[in-house]
């Protein structure tokens, strides 16, 4: 992350306020656009070569009920997503970003495909119910092989990631991990992830309730990675790390990616400034996390899909922000009186 920036908050909302429109008239977009104008240190911030990467990875607890889908789906949609039958890859073609999909533990074999990034840390993880999910050297693995991922992208040109996920199951994973970060009770922290009913959803509570009466909640969040998370939500939190440390614009997208998120920040605060929370998603616990994190999503339009749909559909408020920064006239330039 650039320390010795030149571009400072005041500077940017020093500029917003030359330009022809009155102080603060254009809401939220001022903000997104001063945010991004500080990270990238000009008064001209661009939106370059957006890439979405979607993590997929499935996870040993789901196959003790804590979805409303087999575990198989996860394989399924991201053929899918290769395929480009998946919303986000509908949204990819309409938005005009990069895709690519990164196999982070699918318990699937898969063709090489353009799409497609082998970075598969096993068939799935453990079930968290009975010990850790994954291994202390498979965490590390998991972190390095996403800043390597994150490192190919920066040097094809990009400075925005748009992060998603695909994992049936990771809603479990991602309650246990918000309720170990935050300290906010696990009944606000689960939700119906896929479309549980009434049933589904008390048995997913009481399956994670089990999980934690296994050992002393983690104080880290490395720990409680390792022992509650997937590998997609272990490379999630690389990948923002990463991304963040490199200076590039970091777009979240829903629950799950919120809560690597969250991880990310305890390890790192100072990454913050690089995130935009896109949007706020209708499982329950997302609004809480964002709340406790202080994060002001950029929508709140009902969505709960992941994929890096909710990101992708801000992009465009986003790109609209920074041009609006980058190409308004001021009222010097274009000879319009300022207020009185």
């Amino acid at each position: 992350m650039n320390r010795h920036r030149t571009v400072r908050p005041a500077d940017a909302r020093a500029h917003l306020d030359q330009l022809t429109k009155p102080p603060g008239s254009l809401g939220r977009l001022e903000d997104l656009a001063a945010q991004i104008a500080v990270l990238q240190d000009t008064l001209k911030p661009a939106i370059q070569a957006p890439v979405a990467l979607v993590f997929a990875a499935d996870h040993g607890v789901a196959d003790i009920g804590v979805s409303a889908f087999p575990k198989a789906v996860t394989a399924q949609m991201v053929l899918n997503f290769l395929a480009g039958g998946a919303a986000i890859s509908v949204l990819a073609r309409a938005n005009d970003f990069a895709l690519r999909i990164v196999d982070a533990g699918v318990d699937a074999d898969f063709a090489a495909h353009p799409l497609l990034i082998d970075a598969k840390l096993g068939r799935g993880t453990r079930n968290y119910v009975d010990g850790p999910a994954m291994t202390g050297g498979e965490y590390a693995t998991a972190l390095e092989r996403a800043a390597q991922i994150v490192a190919d992208c920066a040097d094809a040109g990009c400075n925005t990631l748009l992060l998603g996920e695909m994992g049936i199951g990771n809603t479990a994973s991602s309650a246990l991990l918000m309720h170990g970060l935050t300290g906010i009770d696990l009944a606000t922290c689960v939700g119906r992830g896929t479309g549980l009913d009434d049933a589904g959803l008390a048995r997913k509570a009481e399956i994670l309730r089990r999980a934690l009466a296994r050992r002393p909640l983690p104080a880290t969040a490395a720990e409680l990675l390792t022992e509650y998370g997937g590998y997609e939500i272990a490379m999630l939190t690389g990948a923002i790390l990463a991304g963040a440390r490199a200076g590039l614009l970091v777009l979240v997208d829903g629950f799950t990616v919120t809560a690597a998120a969250a991880a990310a920040l305890a390890i790192e605060p100072a990454i913050a400034d690089a995130l935009v929370y896109t949007h706020c998603s209708a499982e329950r616990g997302h609004a809480a996390l964002l709340a406790h994190l202080g994060a002001r999503p950029v929508l709140d339009l009902g969505m709960r899909l992941g994929e890096g749909s909710g990101a992708a559909v801000a992009l465009p408020l986003v790109r609209a922000a920074v041009a609006l920064f980058a190409g308004m006239a001021t009222f010097q330039s274009a000879g319009v009186s300022g207020k009185s």
